[in-house]
């Protein structure tokens, strides 16, 4: 009943930036949170960043300083700008949103797809 659209992800070189977006949609009563995780080759998928419909954010200790996440209500969706951009990065990029659903008013979870994000020395 819920889908999440990604897009922004890429090949960059160290010290780029990348963008990337993520647009809920279906029966979506209200979205509670949306976030960012990662997973890189071999290591378990981690978060990077979350944001709650009140506006409070959280960030991996790796993104401090350097990542930032937002959001667009009105639109269901939510970007995470990535600045100074380091190898270590390199990841598949999964959003996440937990919502409430219109038809049972139930919450619910859901992943996106993933976008990959490689970024070169």
């Amino acid at each position: 009943q819920v889908q999440l659209v990604e897009s922004g992800g890429g090949l960059v070189q160290a010290g780029g930036s990348l963008r990337l977006s993520c647009a809920a949609s279906g029966s979506i009563l209200s979205i509670n949170a949306m976030g960012w995780y990662r997973q890189g080759p071999g290591k378990q998928r981690e978060l990077v960043a979350v944001i709650t419909s009140g506006g409070n954010t959280n960030y991996a200790d790796s993104a401090k300083g350097r990542f930032t996440i937002a959001r667009d209500n009105a639109k269901n969706t939510v970007y995470l700008q990535m600045n100074s951009l380091k190898p270590d990065d390199t990841a598949v990029y999964y959003c996440n949103a937990d919502v409430t659903l219109t038809y049972y008013r139930g919450g619910g979870n859901y992943w996106g797809q993933g976008t990959q994000v490689t970024v070169s020395s």
